[in-house]
């Protein structure tokens, strides 16, 4: 399956509603939009990626600096590190993470999606 990311982008209508756009070793490719601050949270056991398709990203961090994204820039979040994704404006990003893991991570919320939708084949 090849995925256009702008097309696909377009196709989601929820801000931080992540999509699963393919799977490989046990790992989800999602995409996003977002706009504004998501919920602090970690993954206790897992790593997370973030790239940025467009716009900007910031990731605040409770015990290091502030990391800024813009286009074509990514950031490995480690395990167990609490984070926050923040967009002033619109931004377009995709994550790489291990299949079932909650985009909340530790924290339940009502922006808890306890199953991602797909892009359509």
């Amino acid at each position: 399956m090849v995925v256009d990311l702008d097309e696909a982008f377009d196709g989601i209508e929820e801000f931080w509603s992540p999509h699963v756009a393919g799977e490989l070793n046990g790992q989800h490719v999602k995409l996003a939009r977002v706009r504004g601050e998501f919920d602090w949270h970690r993954h206790d056991d897992a790593d997370e990626l973030f790239f940025v398709h467009e716009g900007e990203l910031t990731l605040r961090f409770r015990d290091r600096d502030d990391v800024h994204l813009s286009p074509g820039q990514l950031h490995v979040v480690p395990a167990g590190v609490d984070h926050q994704p923040v967009a002033d404006e619109e931004c377009r990003i995709m994550l790489f993470e291990p299949a079932g893991t909650l985009n909340t991570g530790n924290v339940e919320s009502d922006r808890t999606v306890y199953e991602e939708e797909r892009l359509a084949e």
